[in-house]
């Protein structure tokens, strides 16, 4: 009898030091969060352009209350945040103009960048307007850049990441494929130079990674988030091709930064 009170005493405790520690960890990850100075860098696919309610301070850099990063500063409350993504930013804009808030005290930093310097804008507009042919043959020359000349000004702006904010979680997010192959488009681009398009996407998204992981950076990947979401999925998360406002087309919409782009992030982060 003695045994036996003894083992379901030591098994009560055992289950209440462990539903202590379960119950600990929540509030100690909430802890963490609001002692970390966050700095959210980047291009549009950060800034959110596509998902609407901008912040009207922020001008033609279109920065949204429903990008990724307002989403987790809202949702983990750090003790500072600086969001200076901005639409259209190139590599040399976020060392040029984005840097400022980084210091030696900031704990975590996001950044998409790339795209703009392959010229992705250009890529969809001569796929969109143009032959096939013509289309292959852009997204042939922005590979070449990729291969060529992108490495060294992701190095660039990496490096002064780091230099600036050197004890700092750098997490680099990638761009989405951008179609869903054999989807319910029955019009526009053909199936190939849809095929095209995201193979490019992929190949921009390997060489940022690769240029992440050489510098001791986190590579966050938003295809897998965003698979079933694609343009011609039917429940698409990305604004295709929008004449009446240019700037949105081939965006995330705000269900795409909080169901393509937060997740991955709050994974790495």
């Amino acid at each position: 009898m003695k045994l036996s009170r003894l083992a379901a005493l030591s098994g009560s405790l055992l289950l209440a030091a462990t539903a202590a520690l379960m119950g600990a960890a929540p509030a100690s990850a909430a802890a963490d969060a609001a002692s970390t100075d966050y700095v959210a860098l980047g291009d549009s696919y950060s800034s959110g352009v596509g998902a609407g309610s901008y912040d009207s301070a922020s001008g033609n850099c279109k920065r949204s209350t429903k990008a990724y990063p307002r989403l987790w500063a809202n949702a983990h409350s750090p003790s500072s945040f600086a969001f200076t993504a901005c639409s259209g930013a190139r590599t040399g804009d976020v060392t040029a103009g984005q840097l400022g808030p980084l210091n030696t005290g900031t704990d975590l930093v996001s950044i998409t960048i790339g795209g703009n310097d392959a010229g992705f804008s250009d890529v969809m507009t001569t796929c969109v307007l143009q032959s096939e042919a013509t289309c292959l043959s852009r997204i042939n020359q922005a590979k070449a850049y990729v291969d060529t000349t992108l490495p060294g000004k992701l190095d660039q702006v990496y490096s002064a990441i780091r230099g600036k904010a050197p004890a700092a979680r750098v997490v680099v997010l990638g761009y989405p494929r951008f179609y869903k192959l054999n989807g319910t488009c029955t019009t526009g681009l053909s199936e190939t130079e849809r095929r095209a398009i995201n193979d490019a996407a992929d190949y921009l998204n390997n060489a940022t990674a690769k240029r992440a992981a050489d510098h001791g950076f986190t590579f966050a990947s938003v295809v897998g988030s965003f698979t079933g979401h694609e343009i011609c999925s039917g429940s698409a998360w990305l604004h295709s091709v929008n004449w009446l406002n240019i700037g949105d087309s081939y965006h995330p919409t705000a269900a795409g930064q909080s169901g393509g782009y937060l997740p991955p992030f709050s994974s790495a982060a």
